[in-house]
Formats: C-alpha cells, structure tokens, sequence
C-alpha cells in the first residue's frame, strides 16, 4: 500500500498529516497525487505488467514497459533508461544504502518506477519532510536540487526502473546534513504505517 506522511523537520514523530487515516483506497491515492503535485512531486501509478517481477531481464523489463517509458523519455526529455534491482543477498547491500541514506541533492530529476518490491523516499522540503512509501506500480519523480534520501531497508527487495537527463546516471550532491538520522528507516516505518 502507498503512504504518504508529511512531518515538521522538526518533529520526525508525529506526522501533520498521514494517508493512512484515509481509508477508501481510490480517495487515499487521490489526495496522495494531490498533495505531492501541491508540492512539486511527481506520482503517478502504472499499470503493472502481471509476468514482469523481480529476476526479470533489464530487456524483459524495459520491453514490457516499453509504452510507458517512451511517453516519460519524451515528456521529461531523458537521456538515459536503466533497471535497478536489489534483493537481500546483494553483496553490496549495506554499502549501497548508506549511500542513499545520506540527504543530497540531484542536478536533475530523481525519477522512479517501482516494477516490484518496495522503498522509502523522504523529501525535505522547506521546512517540512515527506515519506513516500513507494511500492509496485507506482512512479515518484523528485524534482531537480531537492534535498532528500532513500531507504531500501536492512534487506532491500526491489526492482525500479529509472530515467535520466544525464547521460553519466546518478550523481548525487551531499548536504551534509544529519537530518536522515532522525527520521525512521524502511523497518520501522513499515511497523508504524501499514
């Protein structure tokens, strides 16, 4: 289930609003998408291919999603597609996400498309910080040098595609900040929000 909670970045405990309290599943996703376009964000959900999960093919995955992907290559003038995909057994799994647990900050867009699994974006904005939790079929697009971070979770288990304008793929800009420290990690958040 997709969850948007927003919080004071002051107080990383009690939300100012939480999607969770909506309980009709078409009225949650519609404030969900009206609240993050409000805000600069990008949501949408796609259709999801039933015989394309996890362990499929970078070829298998970009074919079956071959409509869709063209009409966001045009719309958002992308460069470069690629497949992500992580699973608990990765070999670089801690490594990897410490690194996107840091806040940074990109010089384009940050877009994904979540084919399967799970993941938690949060975005700083002013002085507010949201947490999307992005699951199969939903597409989140970050807007260029906003600060935020991304959490796979202790034993990730995703498969995303994701769109560039930059041929050399993801290049973050660290804030320095500690602000991720504070805020809940995948685990956690999955034990209070669902």
């Amino acid at each position: 289930m997709t969850v948007l909670r927003i919080f004071q970045e002051d107080n990383p405990k009690t939300p100012v609003f939480d999607s969770n309290e909506i309980t009709s599943e078409e009225e949650r996703i519609n404030t969900i998408k009206e609240k993050l376009q409000q805000l600069g964000v990008r949501f949408e959900q796609w259709e999801t291919k039933e015989e394309v999960v996890s362990g499929a093919s970078e070829e298998e995955i970009l074919s079956a999603y071959q409509r869709e992907v063209a009409r966001l290559m045009c719309e958002g003038g992308y460069q470069k597609v690629d497949v992500v995909s992580l699973t608990p057994n990765h070999p670089q799994k801690d490594e990897l996400r410490q690194k996107f647990l840091s806040e940074h900050t990109h010089s384009e867009d940050e877009v994904r498309f979540f084919v399967d699994g799970q993941g938690l974006f949060s975005i700083h904005l002013d002085n507010q910080v949201l947490e999307i939790l992005c699951h199969r079929g939903d597409l989140i697009g970050v807007p260029a040098n906003t600060r935020h971070w991304f959490d796979m979770g202790k034993n990730p288990r995703f498969t995303a595609i994701r769109f560039f304008n930059n041929p050399s793929g993801w290049v973050a800009n660290y804030t320095g900040s500690d602000i991720a420290s504070r805020f809940s990690r995948l685990e956690d958040y999955l034990t209070v929000a669902v």
